[in-house]
């Protein structure tokens, strides 16, 4: 198991995937349980995760992610989570409103964030794409169209080497007790 710093300097959005290995049900079965468990306002859990490892399937909801020369590498991808907004409890409906914040969004990137981590710590990769046809995947998957399909993570054994993380230097993204 890795550091949980070197997990996450390891983590990258993979877009290519070695589409002759299949992911293992007992690491997604981990991955999922991690998402499952990530914090939420007012233990909300504002969430549902559509699986999809059906080869054909994953193929189409992959085409479908492609438009305008994005995500030309998601129908090779083995797996896709879809990550669906579902209600919150009324203790964050509330909060939400008094501090003009929408909880369930900030709580689905935090599971998000954990799919990812919890990928790359399972040696797969992943990447979290929140560009494509909303209507076209929810007609595939059944997802009721009153229900909000934010995002598709991919999930696969990663066919390219690791690339050199850049990021901001700290200075210009922290400070301490003051701005």
């Amino acid at each position: 198991m890795k550091d949980f710093l070197e997990l996450v300097m390891a983590r990258q959005s993979d877009r290519a995937y070695d589409n002759t290995r299949e992911v293992e049900p007992e690491k997604l079965e981990r991955i999922l349980e991690a998402a499952r468990l990530a914090p939420s306002a007012c233990n909300a859990q504002p969430w549902k995760f559509v699986v999809i490892t059906d080869k054909e399937l994953s193929v189409k909801i992959g085409k479908a992610t492609a438009s305008l020369g994005m995500n030309k590498f998601a129908k090779d991808a083995p797996v896709h989570i879809l990550v669906i907004e579902e209600s919150a409890n009324i203790t964050s409906l509330l909060g939400s409103k008094v501090k003009n914040k929408h909880f369930p969004l900030i709580d689905l990137g935090i599971a998000t964030a954990h799919i990812s981590l919890a990928a790359e710590s399972e040696g797969l990769g992943s990447c979290i794409l929140g560009w494509f046809d909303e209507k076209e995947i929810k007609q595939l998957t059944g997802i009721p169209s009153s229900k909000r399909l934010l995002l598709d993570i991919t999930i696969g054994y990663p066919a390219k080497d690791k690339r050199k993380k850049i990021r901001k230097p700290k200075e210009k993204v922290i400070s301490y007790n003051k701005y």
